[in-house]
């Protein structure tokens, strides 16, 4: 039984920092493509919702895929979740991206201090599990 906890609790740990990762990294891509200045007019090609059960609580999740074309000519699409839920496929919305990596656009509008708070909020979750983890795992009686 040790064993499998000497396993698990460091898998916890590796995701919980994953997320972190993951999370500092798209609020970056956001913000850099909301002060990269560039702009393209994108249609919705796809809209689609798919729903996580946590704590026996359905969330739904807003995903979009939007095609758009830079101010060169690259024809780009891409995915984003956390959209609204009323935008439908069809729809013509502002896109911003950077001219490096148009791929890592955004259609959401800028609001670089309720993103950033949403990061420090997460990263704080993040933070507290991993020390909820190693906590726990610390102090487990042996078996």
């Amino acid at each position: 039984m040790d064993a499998l906890f000497n396993i698990v609790m460091p898998l916890l740990i590796a995701l919980l920092v994953w997320g972190g990762f993951a999370l500092v990294r798209r609020t970056r891509e956001r913000r850099a493509a909301w002060e990269s200045g560039l702009t393209a007019p994108a249609r919705v090609v796809r809209a689609w919702a798919t729903t996580q059960m946590v704590n026996n609580v359905a969330r739904r999740v807003q995903w979009h895929e939007y095609d758009y074309t830079t101010g060169d000519g690259l024809a780009v699409r891409f995915k984003e979740s956390g959209g609204p839920r009323d935008r439908a496929v069809g729809e013509e919305v502002l896109v911003y991206y950077v001219a490096g990596d148009p791929e890592k656009a955004t259609a959401s509008a800028p609001q670089p201090g309720k993103d950033t708070a949403g990061a420090v909020f997460g990263l704080f979750f993040i933070g507290a599990a991993v020390i909820a983890i190693l906590y726990a795992w610390a102090t487990m009686p042996e078996l």
